[in-house]
């Protein structure tokens, strides 16, 4: 079907920045929606920002302003410039990438994740 791999995340101050990427490869008919999504401890997973592949976005109010989303088509890959990061942005960020994969040539629904990659904001 299709898996994504991220990378990036890690330890920065708060204030600081990180990237997040993410590539998509596997029999991919076509993504519709790229996106990034995290979970804090003890808290639901929740929207951070998608991205269509035309390129219409959207944020979660709690970053607008501060990360960016970009994607290349081409190479399915997404990517999450975080700036300003405060510490309740702390958690583990996955990649989600909705769209068909090719079963044998016939387009099948595909909602894919990541395994997580971790951001730690210390304060």
């Amino acid at each position: 079907q299709v898996q994504l791999v991220e990378s990036g995340g890690g330890l920065v101050q708060a204030g600081g920045s990180l990237g997040l990427s993410c590539a998509a490869s596997g029999s991919i008919f076509s993504i519709n929606t790229m996106g990034w999504y995290r979970q804090a401890p003890g808290k639901q997973r929740e929207l951070v920002a998608v991205i269509t592949s035309g390129g219409s976005t959207n944020y979660a109010d709690s970053v607008k302003g501060r990360f960016t989303i970009s994607r290349d088509n081409a190479k399915n890959t997404v990517r999450l410039q975080m700036n300003s990061l405060k510490p309740e942005d702390t958690a583990v960020y996955y990649c989600n990438a909705r769209g068909f994969y090719s079963d044998y040539g016939n387009p099948r629904l595909v909602d894919a994740w990541g395994q997580g990659t971790l951001v730690i904001v210390s304060s």
